[in-house]
């Protein structure tokens, strides 16, 4: 399972709304690379893709595609407004390490 907070929520459902494409939800995935070894993407998205599992939070589709779910299970995000900058943070009880920015992870 995937968490969002209340403030995570908010902003997918601003970026919904103010999105150029249409959008009904947000994508998730886990891709190889960054400093640690994996590293999150995510954007909106119009629709599922066949092989996503669809989590509804607080009325916001998430898709997660089948092998970034494995990495992700557990995972809640967050979204932080601080002086340094706003954005997504992960909280990932399947990661072992991570790497300073808090975008990759091993």
């Amino acid at each position: 399972m995937i968490n969002l907070t209340d403030s995570a929520v908010n902003a997918v459902k601003t970026a919904i709304s103010s999105a150029a494409q249409p959008a009904s939800g947000l994508r998730i995935m886990v891709e190889t690379g960054g400093c640690a070894g994996f590293k999150y993407m995510m954007g909106i998205a119009e629709e599922a893709k066949p092989d996503d599992t669809v989590i509804e939070r607080g009325g916001v589709k998430v898709f997660v595609d089948n092998q970034s779910h494995e990495h992700l299970n557990g995972t809640t995000i967050d979204f932080v407004v601080a002086l340094e900058g706003s954005g997504f943070t992960f909280d990932n009880p399947n990661a072992k390490s991570s790497c300073s920015c808090g975008k990759s992870f091993s």
